[in-house]
Protein backbone atom coordinates (compact mmCIF):
# COMPACT_ATOMS: atom_id res chain seq x y z
CA UNK A 1 0.00 0.00 0.00
CA UNK A 2 2.96 2.64 0.48
CA UNK A 3 4.04 2.24 -2.80
CA UNK A 4 0.33 3.60 -4.25
CA UNK A 5 0.18 6.05 -1.69
CA UNK A 6 3.91 7.25 -3.05
CA UNK A 7 2.71 7.18 -6.85
CA UNK A 8 -0.39 9.45 -5.47
CA UNK A 9 1.74 11.97 -3.93
CA UNK A 10 4.09 12.17 -6.68
CA UNK A 11 1.29 12.91 -8.62
CA UNK A 12 0.27 15.61 -6.78
CA UNK A 13 3.78 17.01 -6.70
CA UNK A 14 3.84 16.70 -10.47
CA UNK A 15 0.80 18.55 -10.65
CA UNK A 16 2.04 21.41 -8.50
CA UNK A 17 5.00 21.99 -10.48
CA UNK A 18 2.15 22.57 -13.40
CA UNK A 19 3.11 19.49 -15.18
CA UNK A 20 -0.42 18.24 -16.90
CA UNK A 21 -1.85 15.68 -15.08
CA UNK A 22 -1.90 13.43 -18.31
CA UNK A 23 1.50 13.34 -18.10
CA UNK A 24 1.85 13.08 -14.36
CA UNK A 25 -0.26 10.09 -14.25
CA UNK A 26 0.83 8.39 -16.87
CA UNK A 27 4.34 9.00 -15.97
CA UNK A 28 4.09 7.64 -11.87
CA UNK A 29 2.60 5.05 -13.22
CA UNK A 30 4.84 3.71 -15.80
CA UNK A 31 8.01 4.75 -13.37
CA UNK A 32 6.17 2.67 -10.56
CA UNK A 33 5.33 -0.22 -12.78
CA UNK A 34 8.34 -0.18 -13.50
CA UNK A 35 10.23 -0.36 -10.27
CA UNK A 36 7.99 -3.11 -8.94
CA UNK A 37 7.94 -5.67 -12.44
CA UNK A 38 10.88 -4.57 -14.33
CA UNK A 39 11.26 -2.06 -17.25
CA UNK A 40 11.01 -5.01 -20.25
CA UNK A 41 7.51 -6.56 -18.98
CA UNK A 42 6.24 -2.29 -18.10
CA UNK A 43 7.21 -1.30 -21.55
CA UNK A 44 5.16 -4.08 -22.81
CA UNK A 45 2.49 -3.16 -21.25
CA UNK A 46 2.26 0.20 -21.73
CA UNK A 47 2.83 -0.36 -25.62
CA UNK A 48 -0.20 -2.77 -24.70
CA UNK A 49 -2.53 0.13 -23.29
CA UNK A 50 -1.39 2.16 -25.85
CA UNK A 51 -3.21 0.00 -28.59
CA UNK A 52 -5.49 -1.36 -26.76
CA UNK A 53 -6.92 2.26 -25.91
CA UNK A 54 -6.45 3.57 -29.70
CA UNK A 55 -8.23 0.37 -31.33
CA UNK A 56 -11.46 -0.27 -29.03
CA UNK A 57 -14.43 -0.68 -30.96
CA UNK A 58 -16.36 0.54 -27.68
CA UNK A 59 -13.92 3.86 -27.42
CA UNK A 60 -15.60 4.76 -30.78
CA UNK A 61 -18.53 6.41 -28.98
CA UNK A 62 -16.28 9.05 -27.50
CA UNK A 63 -15.23 10.75 -30.98
CA UNK A 64 -18.72 9.96 -32.87
CA UNK A 65 -20.61 11.89 -29.95
CA UNK A 66 -17.48 14.79 -29.64
CA UNK A 67 -18.32 14.85 -33.66
CA UNK A 68 -22.62 15.06 -33.04
CA UNK A 69 -22.32 17.42 -30.68
CA UNK A 70 -19.61 19.98 -32.82
CA UNK A 71 -21.40 19.82 -35.62
CA UNK A 72 -24.96 20.42 -34.24
CA UNK A 73 -23.14 23.26 -32.14
CA UNK A 74 -22.03 25.01 -35.42
CA UNK A 75 -25.44 24.91 -37.08
CA UNK A 76 -26.55 27.35 -34.76
CA UNK A 77 -28.35 25.38 -32.40
CA UNK A 78 -27.47 26.58 -28.84
CA UNK A 79 -28.73 29.94 -30.14
CA UNK A 80 -32.56 28.13 -31.00
CA UNK A 81 -32.40 26.54 -27.72
CA UNK A 82 -32.35 29.61 -25.82
CA UNK A 83 -34.63 31.38 -28.07
CA UNK A 84 -36.95 28.72 -28.21
CA UNK A 85 -36.91 28.48 -24.45
CA UNK A 86 -36.77 32.46 -23.60
CA UNK A 87 -40.19 32.83 -25.63
CA UNK A 88 -42.16 30.41 -23.34
CA UNK A 89 -40.66 31.74 -19.60
CA UNK A 90 -38.88 35.25 -20.19
CA UNK A 91 -41.69 37.10 -19.39
CA UNK A 92 -41.73 35.89 -15.94
CA UNK A 93 -38.99 37.04 -12.99
CA UNK A 94 -36.03 35.82 -13.69
CA UNK A 95 -37.38 34.20 -17.01
CA UNK A 96 -34.04 34.42 -18.83
CA UNK A 97 -32.32 32.73 -16.06
CA UNK A 98 -34.82 29.77 -16.04
CA UNK A 99 -34.54 29.64 -20.29
CA UNK A 100 -30.36 29.57 -19.45
CA UNK A 101 -31.29 26.57 -17.70
CA UNK A 102 -33.77 25.02 -20.16
CA UNK A 103 -31.25 25.74 -22.81
CA UNK A 104 -28.08 24.72 -21.04
CA UNK A 105 -30.07 20.70 -20.58
CA UNK A 106 -31.31 20.69 -24.33
CA UNK A 107 -27.60 21.50 -25.62
CA UNK A 108 -25.96 18.86 -22.74
CA UNK A 109 -28.17 16.13 -24.45
CA UNK A 110 -26.25 16.88 -27.62
CA UNK A 111 -22.63 18.00 -27.00
CA UNK A 112 -21.35 15.59 -23.17
CA UNK A 113 -19.20 18.80 -21.67
CA UNK A 114 -19.46 20.74 -18.90
CA UNK A 115 -17.08 23.13 -19.84
CA UNK A 116 -18.11 23.42 -23.60
CA UNK A 117 -22.10 23.75 -22.36
CA UNK A 118 -20.98 26.91 -20.13
CA UNK A 119 -18.53 28.31 -22.66
CA UNK A 120 -20.95 28.24 -25.94
CA UNK A 121 -24.30 29.16 -23.11
CA UNK A 122 -22.12 32.08 -21.86
CA UNK A 123 -21.64 33.14 -25.67
CA UNK A 124 -25.65 32.65 -26.00
CA UNK A 125 -27.11 33.82 -22.80
CA UNK A 126 -24.99 36.24 -21.12
CA UNK A 127 -25.58 39.16 -23.40
CA UNK A 128 -29.31 39.21 -23.56
CA UNK A 129 -29.30 39.05 -19.79
CA UNK A 130 -26.78 41.81 -19.21
CA UNK A 131 -29.10 44.17 -21.59
CA UNK A 132 -32.45 43.20 -20.06
CA UNK A 133 -30.24 44.36 -16.59
CA UNK A 134 -29.85 41.15 -14.81
CA UNK A 135 -27.57 41.09 -11.71
CA UNK A 136 -24.10 39.70 -13.04
CA UNK A 137 -23.74 37.35 -10.41
CA UNK A 138 -26.55 35.79 -11.47
CA UNK A 139 -26.37 35.38 -14.88
CA UNK A 140 -22.45 34.01 -14.37
CA UNK A 141 -23.42 31.75 -11.49
CA UNK A 142 -26.87 30.30 -13.88
CA UNK A 143 -24.23 29.87 -16.81
CA UNK A 144 -22.02 27.89 -15.02
CA UNK A 145 -23.99 25.77 -12.68
CA UNK A 146 -26.20 25.12 -15.77
CA UNK A 147 -22.85 23.86 -17.87
CA UNK A 148 -22.68 21.58 -15.48
CA UNK A 149 -26.43 19.24 -16.69
CA UNK A 150 -23.58 18.98 -19.79
CA UNK A 151 -21.80 15.68 -18.21
CA UNK A 152 -25.06 14.53 -16.64
CA UNK A 153 -27.90 14.00 -19.45
CA UNK A 154 -26.79 11.84 -21.35
CA UNK A 155 -24.99 11.55 -23.47
CA UNK A 156 -21.93 12.08 -21.61
CA UNK A 157 -18.53 11.72 -21.92
CA UNK A 158 -17.57 10.60 -18.38
CA UNK A 159 -20.12 8.20 -18.38
CA UNK A 160 -19.11 6.72 -21.01
CA UNK A 161 -15.45 6.33 -20.04
CA UNK A 162 -16.80 5.62 -16.47
CA UNK A 163 -18.58 2.75 -17.92
CA UNK A 164 -15.71 1.47 -20.28
CA UNK A 165 -13.24 1.56 -17.21
CA UNK A 166 -15.61 -0.14 -14.62
CA UNK A 167 -17.08 -2.42 -17.86
CA UNK A 168 -20.51 -1.09 -16.91
CA UNK A 169 -23.15 -1.00 -19.48
CA UNK A 170 -23.01 2.57 -21.00
CA UNK A 171 -26.53 2.40 -22.38
CA UNK A 172 -27.75 1.70 -18.51
CA UNK A 173 -25.61 4.85 -17.29
CA UNK A 174 -27.54 6.73 -20.13
CA UNK A 175 -30.84 5.95 -18.72
CA UNK A 176 -29.82 6.47 -15.19
CA UNK A 177 -28.38 10.39 -16.15
CA UNK A 178 -31.49 11.15 -17.04
CA UNK A 179 -33.86 11.74 -14.39
CA UNK A 180 -31.37 13.21 -11.94
CA UNK A 181 -30.54 15.39 -14.71
CA UNK A 182 -33.89 16.53 -15.11
CA UNK A 183 -33.90 17.01 -11.30
CA UNK A 184 -30.91 19.43 -11.28
CA UNK A 185 -32.52 21.25 -13.79
CA UNK A 186 -35.36 21.43 -11.60
CA UNK A 187 -33.56 22.35 -8.64
CA UNK A 188 -31.57 24.75 -10.53
CA UNK A 189 -34.73 27.02 -11.65
CA UNK A 190 -35.95 26.92 -8.08
CA UNK A 191 -32.71 28.51 -6.98
CA UNK A 192 -33.70 31.08 -9.57
CA UNK A 193 -36.72 31.41 -8.20
CA UNK A 194 -35.48 31.89 -4.48
CA UNK A 195 -32.41 34.35 -5.57
CA UNK A 196 -34.86 36.84 -7.37
CA UNK A 197 -37.47 36.54 -5.25
CA UNK A 198 -34.86 37.93 -2.45
CA UNK A 199 -33.50 40.22 -5.04
CA UNK A 200 -35.91 41.58 -7.57
CA UNK A 201 -33.95 43.57 -9.22
CA UNK A 202 -31.32 40.64 -9.98
CA UNK A 203 -33.60 39.30 -12.84
CA UNK A 204 -36.33 41.42 -14.34
CA UNK A 205 -38.65 39.87 -16.23
CA UNK A 206 -39.00 40.89 -20.51
CA UNK A 207 -41.88 41.39 -22.84
CA UNK A 208 -44.71 38.45 -22.61
CA UNK A 209 -44.32 36.51 -26.55
CA UNK A 210 -46.95 36.24 -28.71
CA UNK A 211 -47.86 32.21 -29.48
CA UNK A 212 -47.52 32.70 -33.04
CA UNK A 213 -43.86 33.55 -32.16
CA UNK A 214 -43.37 30.93 -29.64
CA UNK A 215 -44.51 27.60 -32.45
CA UNK A 216 -41.97 29.50 -34.86
CA UNK A 217 -39.17 29.29 -32.25
CA UNK A 218 -40.01 25.65 -31.35
CA UNK A 219 -40.63 24.41 -35.14
CA UNK A 220 -36.79 25.67 -35.48
CA UNK A 221 -35.30 23.28 -32.89
CA UNK A 222 -37.78 19.74 -33.73
CA UNK A 223 -34.75 18.17 -36.00
CA UNK A 224 -32.38 17.89 -33.71
CA UNK A 225 -34.87 17.22 -30.82
CA UNK A 226 -36.05 14.01 -32.65
CA UNK A 227 -32.32 13.52 -33.81
CA UNK A 228 -31.66 13.21 -29.88
CA UNK A 229 -35.12 11.71 -29.30
CA UNK A 230 -34.12 8.48 -32.01
CA UNK A 231 -30.46 8.22 -30.61
CA UNK A 232 -30.90 7.98 -26.85
CA UNK A 233 -34.38 5.79 -26.95
CA UNK A 234 -32.75 3.43 -29.60
CA UNK A 235 -30.39 3.12 -27.03
CA UNK A 236 -32.43 2.87 -24.38
CA UNK A 237 -35.13 0.82 -25.78
CA UNK A 238 -32.07 -2.10 -26.75
CA UNK A 239 -32.37 -1.51 -30.53
CA UNK A 240 -28.63 -0.57 -30.84
CA UNK A 241 -25.67 -0.12 -28.81
CA UNK A 242 -23.96 3.10 -27.52
CA UNK A 243 -21.67 2.88 -30.06
CA UNK A 244 -23.94 2.34 -33.00
CA UNK A 245 -26.03 5.30 -31.43
CA UNK A 246 -23.17 7.73 -31.64
CA UNK A 247 -22.76 7.05 -35.22
CA UNK A 248 -26.39 7.28 -35.96
CA UNK A 249 -25.78 10.65 -34.20
CA UNK A 250 -22.98 12.14 -35.82
CA UNK A 251 -24.57 11.23 -39.40
CA UNK A 252 -28.12 12.63 -38.62
CA UNK A 253 -26.03 15.97 -36.78
CA UNK A 254 -23.79 15.97 -40.18
CA UNK A 255 -27.65 15.64 -42.02
CA UNK A 256 -29.15 18.35 -39.88
CA UNK A 257 -26.26 21.22 -40.36
CA UNK A 258 -25.99 20.20 -44.13
CA UNK A 259 -29.74 20.95 -44.33
CA UNK A 260 -29.61 24.31 -42.60
CA UNK A 261 -26.64 25.29 -44.78
CA UNK A 262 -24.86 25.95 -41.57
CA UNK A 263 -21.23 23.58 -43.29
CA UNK A 264 -18.87 24.51 -45.81
CA UNK A 265 -15.82 23.11 -46.61
CA UNK A 266 -13.90 25.25 -44.32
CA UNK A 267 -16.61 24.68 -41.55
CA UNK A 268 -16.20 21.28 -41.84
CA UNK A 269 -12.64 20.85 -41.73
CA UNK A 270 -12.80 23.34 -38.40
CA UNK A 271 -15.79 20.76 -37.33
CA UNK A 272 -13.27 17.62 -37.81
CA UNK A 273 -9.90 19.07 -36.39
CA UNK A 274 -11.73 20.72 -32.95
CA UNK A 275 -13.36 17.41 -32.55
CA UNK A 276 -10.14 15.17 -33.50
CA UNK A 277 -8.22 17.68 -30.56
CA UNK A 278 -10.77 16.95 -28.29
CA UNK A 279 -10.41 13.23 -28.27
CA UNK A 280 -7.24 13.21 -28.59
CA UNK A 281 -6.82 14.93 -25.23
CA UNK A 282 -9.67 12.43 -23.84
CA UNK A 283 -7.25 9.42 -25.03
CA UNK A 284 -4.53 10.86 -23.87
CA UNK A 285 -5.57 11.62 -20.55
CA UNK A 286 -7.30 7.53 -20.50
CA UNK A 287 -4.04 6.15 -21.63
CA UNK A 288 -2.04 7.75 -18.76
CA UNK A 289 -5.16 7.54 -16.61
CA UNK A 290 -5.22 3.58 -17.67
CA UNK A 291 -1.38 2.64 -16.37
CA UNK A 292 -1.08 4.17 -13.29
CA UNK A 293 -4.20 2.56 -12.41
CA UNK A 294 -2.25 -0.75 -13.44
CA UNK A 295 0.08 0.31 -11.10
CA UNK A 296 -2.29 1.17 -8.21
CA UNK A 297 -3.78 -2.11 -9.37
CA UNK A 298 -0.60 -3.94 -8.67
CA UNK A 299 0.23 -2.49 -5.36
CA UNK A 300 -2.10 -3.71 -2.46
CA UNK A 301 -4.43 -1.00 -1.73
CA UNK A 302 -7.49 -1.61 -3.40
CA UNK A 303 -7.34 -4.55 -1.83
CA UNK A 304 -5.97 -3.46 1.97
CA UNK A 305 -8.77 -0.45 1.21
CA UNK A 306 -11.67 -3.00 0.67
CA UNK A 307 -10.68 -5.33 3.35
CA UNK A 308 -10.28 -2.30 6.34
CA UNK A 309 -13.37 -0.62 5.20
CA UNK A 310 -15.73 -3.89 5.57
CA UNK A 311 -14.59 -4.42 8.38
CA UNK A 312 -15.58 -0.82 9.63
CA UNK A 313 -18.78 -0.67 11.78
CA UNK A 314 -20.13 2.17 9.83
CA UNK A 315 -23.00 2.53 8.10
CA UNK A 316 -21.95 1.94 4.20
CA UNK A 317 -24.22 4.80 3.06
CA UNK A 318 -21.76 6.82 5.67
CA UNK A 319 -18.72 5.36 3.18
CA UNK A 320 -19.84 6.63 -0.09
CA UNK A 321 -20.65 9.95 1.69
CA UNK A 322 -17.33 10.12 2.38
CA UNK A 323 -16.12 9.70 -1.10
CA UNK A 324 -18.58 12.26 -2.28
CA UNK A 325 -16.44 14.63 0.14
CA UNK A 326 -13.64 13.44 -1.63
CA UNK A 327 -15.06 14.12 -4.93
CA UNK A 328 -16.22 17.85 -4.05
CA UNK A 329 -13.00 18.66 -3.00
CA UNK A 330 -10.40 17.54 -5.33
CA UNK A 331 -13.58 19.02 -7.92
CA UNK A 332 -12.04 22.55 -7.29
CA UNK A 333 -8.20 21.48 -8.29
CA UNK A 334 -8.62 19.31 -10.88
CA UNK A 335 -10.40 18.73 -14.57
CA UNK A 336 -13.52 16.40 -14.16
CA UNK A 337 -12.29 13.53 -16.80
CA UNK A 338 -8.75 13.48 -14.61
CA UNK A 339 -10.26 13.35 -11.43
CA UNK A 340 -12.68 10.50 -11.73
CA UNK A 341 -10.28 8.03 -13.59
CA UNK A 342 -7.30 8.90 -10.63
CA UNK A 343 -9.58 8.15 -8.06
CA UNK A 344 -11.37 4.79 -9.34
CA UNK A 345 -8.89 2.46 -8.67
CA UNK A 346 -9.03 2.87 -5.45
CA UNK A 347 -12.58 3.67 -4.76
CA UNK A 348 -14.65 1.23 -7.34
CA UNK A 349 -13.69 -2.15 -5.56
CA UNK A 350 -14.73 -0.55 -1.96
CA UNK A 351 -18.37 0.11 -3.81
CA UNK A 352 -18.31 -3.25 -5.16
CA UNK A 353 -17.09 -4.95 -2.39
CA UNK A 354 -20.28 -2.83 0.02
CA UNK A 355 -22.65 -3.96 -3.12
CA UNK A 356 -23.89 -0.86 -4.46
CA UNK A 357 -24.77 -0.97 -8.33
CA UNK A 358 -22.51 0.44 -10.21
CA UNK A 359 -24.95 2.55 -12.23
CA UNK A 360 -26.03 4.11 -9.23
CA UNK A 361 -22.39 4.84 -8.36
CA UNK A 362 -21.38 6.02 -11.56
CA UNK A 363 -24.48 8.60 -11.69
CA UNK A 364 -23.49 9.76 -7.92
CA UNK A 365 -20.02 10.65 -9.03
CA UNK A 366 -21.45 12.87 -12.53
CA UNK A 367 -23.60 14.45 -9.64
CA UNK A 368 -20.46 15.34 -7.01
CA UNK A 369 -18.28 16.57 -10.14
CA UNK A 370 -20.59 19.28 -11.12
CA UNK A 371 -20.98 20.43 -7.47
CA UNK A 372 -17.13 20.32 -7.81
CA UNK A 373 -17.23 22.38 -11.46
CA UNK A 374 -18.77 25.46 -9.33
CA UNK A 375 -16.70 25.16 -6.04
CA UNK A 376 -15.23 28.21 -5.10
CA UNK A 377 -12.33 28.97 -5.25
CA UNK A 378 -11.28 26.82 -8.29
CA UNK A 379 -13.61 24.74 -9.75
CA UNK A 380 -13.57 25.08 -13.74
CA UNK A 381 -16.40 26.48 -14.83
CA UNK A 382 -16.20 29.45 -13.04
CA UNK A 383 -12.45 29.79 -14.88
CA UNK A 384 -14.36 29.13 -17.79
CA UNK A 385 -16.81 32.20 -17.10
CA UNK A 386 -13.76 34.44 -16.23
CA UNK A 387 -11.88 33.31 -19.37
CA UNK A 388 -14.52 34.41 -21.87
CA UNK A 389 -16.21 37.64 -19.87
CA UNK A 390 -13.39 39.87 -18.87
CA UNK A 391 -15.58 42.44 -17.77
CA UNK A 392 -17.25 40.36 -14.89
CA UNK A 393 -15.75 40.68 -11.77
CA UNK A 394 -14.08 37.41 -10.20
CA UNK A 395 -16.70 37.80 -7.06
CA UNK A 396 -19.72 38.15 -8.91
CA UNK A 397 -18.92 34.88 -10.42
CA UNK A 398 -17.54 33.52 -7.11
CA UNK A 399 -20.63 34.34 -5.47
CA UNK A 400 -22.89 33.28 -8.07
CA UNK A 401 -21.34 29.90 -8.40
CA UNK A 402 -21.80 29.18 -4.48
CA UNK A 403 -25.33 30.10 -4.49
CA UNK A 404 -25.92 27.31 -6.82
CA UNK A 405 -23.80 24.81 -5.80
CA UNK A 406 -26.78 23.87 -2.99
CA UNK A 407 -29.55 22.91 -5.39
CA UNK A 408 -26.71 20.97 -6.59
CA UNK A 409 -26.07 19.30 -3.75
CA UNK A 410 -29.40 18.64 -2.82
CA UNK A 411 -29.85 16.87 -5.81
CA UNK A 412 -26.99 14.55 -4.99
CA UNK A 413 -28.16 14.12 -1.43
CA UNK A 414 -31.55 13.09 -2.78
CA UNK A 415 -29.87 10.43 -5.50
CA UNK A 416 -27.81 9.37 -2.57
CA UNK A 417 -30.50 8.44 0.05
CA UNK A 418 -32.72 7.66 -2.91
CA UNK A 419 -31.14 5.34 -5.37
CA UNK A 420 -34.68 4.52 -7.12
CA UNK A 421 -34.40 7.96 -8.68
CA UNK A 422 -31.13 6.83 -11.02
CA UNK A 423 -31.99 3.04 -11.39
CA UNK A 424 -35.57 2.98 -12.37
CA UNK A 425 -35.43 4.01 -15.96
CA UNK A 426 -32.51 1.31 -16.51
CA UNK A 427 -34.44 -1.19 -14.58
CA UNK A 428 -37.15 -0.90 -17.35
CA UNK A 429 -34.40 -1.21 -20.41
CA UNK A 430 -34.72 -4.29 -22.62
Amino acid sequence: MSEALIGFAAVFALALLRVPLAFAMGAVGYVGLGLLRGWGPTAAGAAQVVYDTGFAYTLSVVPLFILMGNLVARAGLADELFRAAFVFVGHRRGGLAHATVIACAGFGAICGSSIATAATMSKVAYPPMKQLGYADYLSTGVIAAGGTLGIMIPPSTIMVIYGIVTETNIGRLFAAGVLPGLLCALLLMGGVVLIVHRDPAAGPAAARTPWPQRWVALRQIWGVLLLVAVVLGGIYGGWFTATEGAGIGAAGAFGFALARRALTLKTLVEVLVESARTTAMLFTILIAATLFSNFVNFTSMPNDLKDGITQLALPPLALIAAMMAVYVVLGTIMEELTMVLLTLPVFFPVVTALGFDPVWFGVLIVLVVQVGLISPPVGMNMFVMKALLKDVAMGAIFRGSALFCVPLAIGLVLVLLFPAIALWLPGLMK
